[in-house]
């Protein structure tokens, strides 16, 4: 019983630290790809974004290189604050290469803890 209420306390510790350094990562990902992902980075929920109980989910649109690399990508929908993390993390994803620019579609949902 002991080793158990040590996890609990632990496991509370790491989310209030990680809800108060607004280090709490997104929830779910959509993904409308034509292309495999070799490489996701979940975004970082921001911290005024927690503060303020913000939710919802994000849509981006991408162009994607031949090399996997993301060219460019726009936002098509969600909360702007939320929305700017979602972008940050995006521009890190790399997808199999390909022989030529594809466009692809995400969707991320931010869900504040509870």
């Amino acid at each position: 019983m002991g080793s158990e209420r040590k996890t609990v306390m632990w496991a509370c510790a790491l989310t209030l630290s990680l809800a108060a350094t607004g280090a709490w990562p997104a929830g779910a990902q959509e993904t409308g790809t034509a292309r495999k992902i070799t490489k996701r980075v979940a975004p970082v929920y921001p911290a005024f974004a927690l503060q303020a109980h913000l939710a919802g989910t994000v849509r981006l649109l991408l162009i994607v290189n031949p090399d996997g690399t993301v060219k460019s990508l726009r936002t098509l929908g969600g909360n702007a604050v939320l929305a700017s993390a979602a972008e940050i993390a995006m521009k890190q994803w790399k997808f199999e290469r390909g022989r030529n620019e594809t466009n692809e579609s995400v969707a991320f949902k931010f869900d504040p803890p509870k």
